[in-house]
């Protein structure tokens, strides 16, 4: 449902990252279906499927895998320019508000190597909204940060979630991140074990 905030937790190899790829497209499904708004993309060519992820689905994964030799707003712009070709000017106003909302206006010209590790999950947040998706895939976002910054970027993941309505799917061990969200599904051996409001 556009706008919930989903939590899937379990154990290392549960299937929790798998689970994730097949939701985002990466990976095909061996049975069942995907829906995202309507649409059936289990079995769509991927050249169809690079343009529902491109427009679609924003990622934020553990590592913020922003490229080194690009600026920050270079790096939030990737996904407008593999949706268009080129990044409209839109896309770069829409950047430099967003870098605002995080608190990062100032580093627009940056590189990563100049950034906190908090600071580049903050850009990757960005990049992942910067084409207005209805689903955000979250995989260890938290992961490899300390407590507090961990504790901001996960307040950042709820809010965003509440004022763009943006539907949110978090992979996380982090029980704190985890109660954020409106559900949690619990998963063991690549299946749904419990759930919890």
């Amino acid at each position: 449902q556009r706008g919930d905030s989903l939590a899937i937790v379990g154990p290392s190899g549960s299937g929790k990252s798998t689970l994730l790829n097949i939701l985002g497209s990466l990976d095909s499904p061996t049975r069942g279906s995907i829906r995202l708004d309507g649409e059936e993309l289990a079995h769509l060519p991927e050249q169809r499927l690079a343009a529902i992820r491109s427009q679609k689905i924003g990622f934020i994964f553990q590592s913020h895998h922003l490229l080194p030799q690009c600026s920050v707003l270079e790096n939030i712009l990737v996904p407008a320019l593999a949706a268009t070709g080129r990044a409209p000017a839109s896309a770069v106003e829409r950047a430099k508000q967003l870098l605002e909302r995080v608190g990062l206006g100032h580093r627009l010209d940056h590189r990563p190597t100049q950034l906190s590790g908090g600071e580049c999950q903050r850009v990757a947040v960005v990049r992942a909204l910067i084409n207005r998706p209805s689903l955000i895939l979250a995989d260890e976002p938290t992961g490899a940060l300390d407590h507090s910054t961990a504790e901001s970027l996960a307040d950042l993941l709820v809010e965003l979630n509440r004022d763009d309505h943006v539907t949110l799917i978090v992979v996380t061990h982090s029980k704190e991140l985890a109660a954020k969200m409106s559900t949690t599904h619990q998963l063991q051996h690549g299946q749904f074990a419990a759930s919890a409001n």
